[in-house]
């Protein structure tokens, strides 16, 4: 496994860009590359459980490793969302289990710096490089727009 790194920089307060990575309304559009359709269920309180959807039935089944409202956010995969029903002990899984996806938000002169560090396996390196910058446009067109 391998960790992969994004940032961008943000014309919006750290609240905003928090509002818009976890608001009802907001997630569905800037997780849209990911899986057009995408879907959370959570409280994303710590220890919460966290079920990632396309919208299909499947997913990403999941727990809230740490929520520190408007600064960090940490999220630890356990297993797949298959056809509706978690998987946490295949196999495939056990390659990842417990992979990382860390989101920290630091303000930087007025603006916010998102930044994202993501535990991946290697036969998802090309897909996440695709992905992740399209996220990171979008949180910003979207906090940017709601300033």
């Amino acid at each position: 496994m391998k960790t992969m790194e994004f940032k961008t920089m943000i014309n919006a307060s750290p609240e905003k860009v928090w509002e818009v990575l976890l608001g009802v309304d907001t997630y569905p559009i800037w997780t849209a590359g990911f899986a057009e359709g995408s879907n959370v269920t959570t409280d994303w309180k710590k220890g919460s459980k966290a079920i990632f959807g396309d919208g299909k039935g499947n997913g990403m089944v999941s727990e809230i490793a740490e929520n520190i409202p408007y600064k960090f956010l940490s999220i630890r995969h356990l297993g797949y969302l298959i056809d509706g029903k978690e998987d946490l002990e295949s196999e495939e899984i056990k390659a990842w289990a417990g992979a990382l996806e860390n989101y920290t938000l630091t303000e930087v002169d007025g603006q916010t710096e998102w930044s994202i560090s993501a535990d991946i396996t290697e036969d998802f390196e090309d897909y996440m490089l695709k992905t992740w910058p399209l996220a990171l446009k979008k949180v910003k067109e979207l906090a940017e727009s709601k300033s």
